[in-house]
């Protein structure tokens, strides 16, 4: 369960709270909770994006049933530390995308008294650890892990399975590109991907393509 911190201004030291897991697991969403709380209490409050996330909006962070609040794009991480200047509350969507200079970022500012609010994806679409993230969970005070529902089994998902294709690490997609599963339904989807690819390279189809190929020539 998540406790915020209570404030102590003999203490100038911040602090830094992870919320992560799968995709479609409500990240963003509780993002957002926790910064618009920060600015009802009227606390100075910035929030960043990676300039590449722009599936719903150019400059806003926007959760997947369509809860947003104000944002601003940045390139890299670096850019947080030169914009964040004067702030009590740093929120940061996505942060999986960013360099690992995010890391020392977020820790910068804590250690100048700023509460850093962190949201991003723990795994990448093969299982493994995304980037920036596990660094940041390992030096956050506060982590929250959420999860989806899986699409094949109704179980807690802590896994994005991505549908298409495609290798490529970083890929900004939806429910068409990704569908959150389960453990047990993660690992059977895994193997009938590793079956469909072995199917394809298989000598057989590998001697069939080069033997058709001779009889057009």
């Amino acid at each position: 369960m998540f406790l915020e911190n209570t404030v102590n201004h003999k203490e100038q030291f911040g602090w830094i709270e992870v919320i992560c897991g799968s995709m479609f697991s409500g990240k963003t969403e509780e993002l957002i909770r926790r910064l618009k709380r920060a600015q009802f209490a009227r606390q100075r409050v910035e929030i960043f994006k990676p300039a590449i996330d722009i599936r719903y909006d150019d400059e806003k962070v926007v959760s997947h049933d369509e809860n947003e609040i104000r944002s601003t794009p940045v390139p890299a991480a670096a850019n947080i530390r030169l914009l964040a200047d004067g702030c009590d509350v740093i929120g940061i969507d996505e942060a999986q995308f960013f360099d690992d200079e995010i890391v020392s970022v977020c820790n910068d500012l804590a250690n100048k008294g700023v509460r850093v609010i962190v949201a991003g994806l723990d795994m990448d679409f093969k299982g493994n650890p995304f980037g920036p993230m596990p660094a940041l969970m390992a030096t956050a005070e506060y982590v929250t892990k959420v999860h989806a529902v899986c699409t094949r089994t109704g179980n807690l998902a802590n896994y994005s399975f991505r549908k298409s294709g495609n290798d490529q690490l970083v890929m900004l997609g939806e429910t068409a590109e990704y569908e959150p599963l389960s453990r047990a339904a993660f690992y059977k989807a895994m193997l009938e991907e590793k079956v469909k690819r072995m199917n394809v390279q298989s000598p057989e189809n590998v001697s069939g393509k080069k033997s058709g190929s001779n009889s057009n020539e």
